[in-house]
């Protein structure tokens, strides 16, 4: 393979071809330099890129012996997550240039296991709604989603063969359907997030973006301590439960299509695919998601309002200032709606491996102002269950438009293993 191809590689081709003698880290980084330069300016998906500090880290790697399963595969990394090496500015001039004296837990996790950090990927303002620069990658005139924008835009422009991101709502999935990766947002709680910006403690989960669903597994193994397994589909058809979520209404019919579609072809390919309608606690629980996030931020945020409240974006301000006007007793009934519907949503699950349900509400807007609708994913955030979006289908202007499938809580391999079978089906569309 010719070495400015080496970015179109997955992270686990990568760490086998490296494995195997067939490339280096330094070829697979400069491949990944490359495309960053020809298409950056145009992109805008890193917060940080320093080329010679991520070729040292790549001649490091080439001179030792390996130290783990990701030997030489260079990572995104959203601009949350601290770096001792890079500066976490959080999309927000308040930190400009801030240097973490420590790497965050995923980082040392993965740098141990011979990764590479190739540098830091833009997020929305704190991980918020406010918009960074980036643009998507096959239309730049329309947003990335948000907040994981970069990181995203990355891997779907094959800058890098993944990407960090982390989900209080939809941080993850949505920017992976706008730009045609791969979004996982495990069971809360799998990942260890020390050394990440918190923006809702009972939300915030840290997540992947990536081209191949081997990839998670991949990663997984290293950030979970757990020897790799491979990724395999079920022995047999999936039972696959359709549930279009009281939200429906909000989804675009690009959105619809795709979930129709996406049903009716998995149930000639084999699959039983009932319709599984939600627990009636589901009514108002994105709004008590988003009054909890609401609440947490106000909280941890406290220095920022307080000190540098003029360099918040007027829409960070309002969720601040809504955060600190609420009632502990709304916050209290809000946590306790969506411990109700977990605690439901078993149930939906009753002889079935997974759910398949609305991921966004259509394709990517235009303008880099808005960064999309949270709601859809944003539900199943709220009861912590595992959640990956796929890159299966497009709408009406041909950009990309994922489907989510949800698994039960802790039942992570299971979800995997499905979505390897429902990719294998549906496949994904080819993108200009």
């Amino acid at each position: 393979m010719p070495t400015t191809d080496l970015n179109h590689l997955s992270a686990s081709a990568i760490a086998r071809k490296i494995a195997a003698g067939e490339t280096t880290a330094v070829a697979v980084v400069e491949a990944c330099l490359a495309r960053i330069d020809e298409r950056e300016e145009t992109l805008r998906a890193w917060a940080f890129i320093d080329p010679e500090l991520a070729l040292a880290q790549a001649r490091a790697c080439d001179k030792a012996p390996a130290t783990g399963p990701l030997h030489g595969v260079p990572l995104g990394v959203k601009d949350i997550i601290d770096t001792a090496d890079m500066p976490t500015a959080m999309g927000s001039p308040i930190y400009a240039g801030r240097r973490p004296p420590t790497d965050a837990a995923c980082v040392a996790l993965t740098r141990a296991a011979g990764a590479i950090m190739l540098g830091k990927t833009v997020t929305t303002e704190f991980a918020g709604s406010f918009p960074g620069p980036t643009t998507n990658p096959y239309d730049a005139t329309r947003s990335p989603g948000g907040s994981s924008s970069g990181s995203a835009a990355a891997v779907a422009d094959l800058m890098a063969p993944a990407a960090f991101g982390t989900q209080t709502g939809s941080s993850i999935l949505r920017p992976s359907s706008y730009c045609g990766v791969i979004g996982y947002k495990p069971t809360f709680g799998t990942y260890n997030i020390a050394g990440i910006k918190a923006a809702a403690q009972s939300l915030d989960t840290l997540g992947l973006h990536v081209r191949d669903l081997d990839d998670i597994q991949l990663l997984t193994s290293v950030l979970v301590n757990r020897p790799l397994k491979p990724l395999d589909a079920p022995g047999s058809a999936p039972a696959i439960g359709v549930c279009r979520t009281p939200l429906w209404d909000i989804a675009l019919p690009e959105t619809q299509a795709a979930l129709e579609d996406a049903a009716s072809r998995l149930a000639q390919a084999g699959a039983n695919v009932p319709e599984v309608t939600a627990p009636a606690c589901f009514d108002g629980l994105e709004d008590a998601r988003i009054a909890i996030n609401c609440y947490e931020r106000s909280r941890h945020m406290v220095y920022e309002w307080r000190d540098h409240r003029e360099a918040l974006s007027g829409m960070f301000q309002t969720v601040m200032q809504t955060g600190l006007d609420m009632d502990y007793g709304d916050y209290v009934a809000a946590m306790r709606q969506t411990e109700d519907c977990r605690q439901a949503a078993s149930a939906m699950f009753d002889g079935l491996d997974i759910l398949l349900a609305p991921c966004v509400d259509g394709e990517a807007p235009e303008g880099l102002a808005y960064s999309g609708n949270p709601r859809l994913p944003g539900l199943w955030t709220a009861i912590r269950l595992p959640a990956i979006s796929l890159p299966t289908h497009t709408g009406p202007n041909g950009l990309p438009v994922g489907v989510q499938l949800i698994g039960r809580y802790r039942d992570d391999d299971r979800l995997l293993s499905v979505a390897k079978w429902v990719l294998e089906k549906l496949g994904s569309p080819t993108l200009n």
